[in-house]
């Protein structure tokens, strides 16, 4: 299983509908509400990592209300 993890930056007022819409999305298996310059960090997994930088692409980053992303894939074991 591969993970990544998404730093998402949101539109003011629209978080709830953001995290709603994102623990939707097939591969998502965490949505945490941070502080600091990114309002959430998004654990994805899926059997290969293109299949988890696809979910980014075209399903993540595709909900309105979404700034900005910035991924970080995972490269090893912690």
């Amino acid at each position: 299983m591969e993970t990544l993890y998404l730093l998402v930056e949101i539109d003011v007022g629209k978080l709830d509908e953001v995290v709603r819409r994102m623990k939707a999305v097939p591969g998502v298996a965490e949505v945490h509400a941070v502080t600091g310059p990114f309002d959430l960090i998004v654990k994805v997994q899926a059997p290969h990592i293109n299949e988890a930088l696809d979910t980014v692409v075209h399903r993540i980053r595709s909900i309105t209300g979404i700034k900005s992303t910035e991924t970080l894939v995972t490269v090893g074991p912690a």
